[in-house]
């Protein structure tokens, strides 16, 4: 079974035009490329049957606002308005800006009346640090709502806000102070991997959300991803979270890098379906 926790569609609704991530277009040219359709409406249609293909139990869509920050924004009614033509495959995300002052009144609106199930925090793009006091009713409302929230972690490739943003120390503060939130870091937190592998350890609802990195890095020397690798065969199996980050890489690739880092069954399964399942607050055997 699968649940890919990343994945944006060749839709123009969810690819507005954003000069702040042209440095992510340098670094990520290449495996791009690979995915790049010629002609729009079949690049959604083969991106669809992908998933049909591989018979995906459900696939994640994240809404982002950053409207004060970069004039950019992945409406959640686009999110919402997909799912409803596309099927209960999709489960979206809410995207919020936290500078205004009713964002967690759309929150709300996106989860209670759209049917979202969850809030995506891109912080970089807020130029907010995670644990950052403007986003303390953010993750009170999502509590009070029952859905998870989608943290940034990690290094970032815009050079309009600074890296040291996503760095996991920020997460450990948001996780002590709401040790009930139900939360993902992704990607994982390279350059301080083993800073998010503590956090982790420490905070039974944080996950780790294994997306926007090549999978077979966790298995390369000195490629800084190697604890997690270890780790997530261990103690942190049940917090390890995929998510293919397509366009970023295709669905196939990311899945057979995967398969080469030689998981055993069970453990495989957690990365791809349980714990997603888990997180997302859905039954094990629902299809």
């Amino acid at each position: 079974m699968l649940i890919d926790f990343s994945s944006r569609p060749p839709h123009a609704d969810f690819s507005p035009t954003a000069p702040h991530l042209q440095n992510y277009r340098r670094v990520y040219r290449a495996s791009e490329s690979r995915t790049a359709a010629s002609d729009a409406a079949q690049g959604l249609q083969n991106w669809l049957q992908t998933y049909d293909r591989l018979g995906a139990r459900h696939v994640v869509l994240k809404a982002r606002d950053m409207t004060t920050t970069f004039g950019f924004k992945v409406p959640n009614e686009a999110v919402a308005d997909f799912i409803r033509v596309h099927g209960s495959r999709f489960i979206g995300f809410a995207g919020v800006d936290p500078w205004q002052e009713d964002a967690v009144h759309q929150f709300d609106h996106a989860v209670r009346n759209l049917g979202l199930r969850g809030l995506n925090l891109q912080c970089f793009e807020l130029k907010l640090r995670p644990d950052d006091e403007r986003l303390f009713p953010l993750y009170e409302k999502a509590l009070e709502l029952g859905v998870p929230v989608n943290i940034h972690c990690g290094i970032n490739f815009s050079t309009h806000t600074p890296m040291a943003i996503g760095r996991p120390e920020y997460l450990d503060n948001v996780m002590v102070r709401y040790p009930e939130l139900r939360a993902v870091a992704s990607p994982p937190g390279w350059p301080w991997v083993q800073e998010l592998i503590g956090v982790a350890w420490r905070h039974p609802n944080l996950y780790v959300g294994v997306l926007a990195v090549r999978p077979k890095l966790l298995a390369k020397a000195h490629s800084g991803y190697e604890p997690l690798l270890q780790y997530g065969r261990t103690i942190l199996k049940e917090k390890i979270i995929f998510g293919s980050a397509f366009p970023m890489m295709p669905v196939d690739t990311a899945l057979d890098e995967l398969d080469s880092l030689g998981l055993d069954a069970a453990t495989r399964r957690l990365w791809l379906h349980d714990n997603a399942a888990r997180l997302l607050g859905l039954g094990t055997g629902e299809t």
